[in-house]
């Protein structure tokens, strides 16, 4: 019978016309080994190079590779829910990420949206800008390990990076930083995001193994984290909670406290709270965390494009002071190319977000797909797409630039190039499932790279293995010296760049 029904999959399926691994067909297991191996972004890119625009990646699942499809898959009036690989992420409630209910979701969203309107940003700049300025005085701090230039001892900056995110959405979510930065002792907690993130993704991949909570049996490690992860998350809100909104802080939990749907009257519930600070730490987090040190290891490989960003910084600033998010930092258009590539080549969420097809069918690609399929849009492999990036791997923030000249084509960005490279580009996602933070982790990034870039020049760390590089002989899509690897967790796990740093002289 089993192999009747793999039969029945492979040939008699609806899906059956759709290229794609034999395994895969059979079995979402194919996903899974993939899942846990870390590189399953790596291989949607690997499927798409080897069969082509659309992919079939599981019994019931195509994938497609294509902005077209990113726009009818994501869009606002697309025919699709989200998927019950989303199931695996709610507890102890549903948030806006993992909410699968439309109406459910634009509730919360309304909700949500008075934490990050354009007041709220305003209110909390400043606890960005401290942590900011204290991540710098760290880098640059004199730990006896200078040369006599100078430089700095070699930083591994994922670690840095990911000190920085997390002490940034402590002080906004939870009303206190979690001192990351100066103490190793609150350290532990990254473990415990990183588990919960894998975990998600494991069960996600195939829903099973969360339904009959067998994570416990398979990845105990895993789930215990996710467990640690949970009380941790539980902690740090019911400390912020008795502050209530009777504080003079105007964090995310003063605005989520008093804020109310305007159609429904209703606010956030205990456990929806909760599940929001699981959103805001592990999303928040890994996005802008993930981007800096990528922006990092190719600034300090393209030492043109480095030296070109120092300049338009310092030209544009006279003191680091200065240096907060407004129109002077808005107008450091190469910084933000310089951050916006580095996110495209190396995206934080990699992977596919899956989407289930509703009741009436839905048409992607010319495609007519019935109800219940699963469509997505993998983002490492339509921001590797050259139907949109020409020459997708090589690191070029002139591409986001019209009338700026391409240095490996040679040929000047046209408007039609850039507008061709944003309909792909998704490291956010796109449409009304889009990241709700995507304005947040622009602050977070321009202000702490265009501050670090004012006061050191940087460089490669000199006889140092950068574990943040591919390697040549490595398996496909691990090769490439000059990419910055990520290991696929849903968000992502990474390591490096290394990089050493020296006071500026002007500084």
């Amino acid at each position: 019978m089993a192999r009747l029904t793999g039969a029945g999959k492979i040939w008699f399926h609806p899906l059956a016309g759709y290229p794609g691994p034999l395994l895969a067909k059979v079995t979402n297991v194919y996903q899974l080994y993939y899942a846990y191996k870390g590189d399953r972004h790596l291989e949607f890119w690997r499927m798409h190079q080897r069969y082509g625009k659309i992919v079939r990646f599981g019994p019931n699942a195509l994938s497609f590779n294509s902005s077209q499809a990113l726009k009818e898959i994501y869009g606002f009036r697309s025919n699709v829910a989200k998927a019950d690989f989303y199931d695996a992420f709610v507890h102890p409630a549903a948030n806006t990420h993992n909410t699968r209910d439309k109406e459910t979701h634009a509730r919360k969203r309304r909700v949500l949206s008075h934490a990050f309107s354009d007041s709220a940003m305003r209110a909390m700049q400043r606890y960005i800008v401290a942590n900011v300025a204290t991540f710098c005085e760290q880098l640059g701090g004199d730990d006896g390990g200078s040369d006599a230039k100078g430089w700095s001892r070699p930083r591994n900056m994922t670690d840095w990076c990911n000190y920085l995110a997390m002490d940034i959405l402590g002080d906004l979510s939870f009303g206190k930083a979690f001192h990351m930065l100066e103490r190793p002792d609150n350290r532990f907690a990254l473990e415990l995001v990183e588990a919960a993130a894998t975990r998600h993704l494991i069960c996600g991949t195939m829903p099973i193994v969360d339904r009959l909570r067998i994570d416990r049996l398979l990845f105990p490690k895993m789930a215990a984290g996710r467990a640690r992860y949970m009380a941790y998350s539980k902690a740090q809100l019911t400390e912020r909670t008795k502050l209530g909104d009777d504080t003079d802080r105007r964090d995310f939990f003063y605005y989520l406290l008093k804020a109310r749907d305007p159609e429904t009257g209703l606010g956030f519930s205990t456990p929806e709270l909760w599940g929001e600070s699981n959103l805001l730490i592990i999303a928040g987090s890994d996005t802008t965390s993930t981007a800096m040190a990528a922006t990092l290891f190719y600034l300090v490989r393209n030492t043109s494009v480095l030296k070109r960003v120092t300049e338009e910084v310092r030209l544009h600033f006279q003191k680091a002071d200065d240096i907060v998010h407004g129109p002077i930092l808005g107008s450091c258009t190469y910084l933000r190319a310089c951050i916006d590539e580095a996110m495209r080549l190396s995206p934080s969420v990699g992977g596919i977000l899956p989407r289930e097809v509703l009741a009436g069918g839905i048409t992607i690609e010319g495609q007519k797909l019935p109800a219940g399929t699963v469509v997505g849009t993998p983002h490492y492999a339509i921001h590797h797409n050259d139907d949109h990036f020409p020459t997708p791997f090589a690191y070029v923030p002139e591409r986001w630039l019209a009338g700026e000249t391409n240095p490996v084509t040679g040929r000047a960005t046209t408007e039609d190039d850039v507008a061709r490279a944003q309909s792909a580009f998704c490291p956010f996602s796109v449409g009304p499932r889009g990241c709700i933070g995507k304005g947040l982790a622009y602050v977070e990034m321009t202000t702490a790279l265009a501050r670090t870039l004012f006061l050191y020049d940087l460089r490669r760390a000199v006889g140092v293995d950068d574990p943040g590089e591919g390697r040549v002989g490595r398996e496909w899509g691990r090769h490439r010296p000059e990419e910055f690897q990520l290991r696929d967790t849903f968000t992502s796990a990474k390591n490096g760049p290394i990089v050493e740093f020296r006071r500026a002289v002007a500084a």
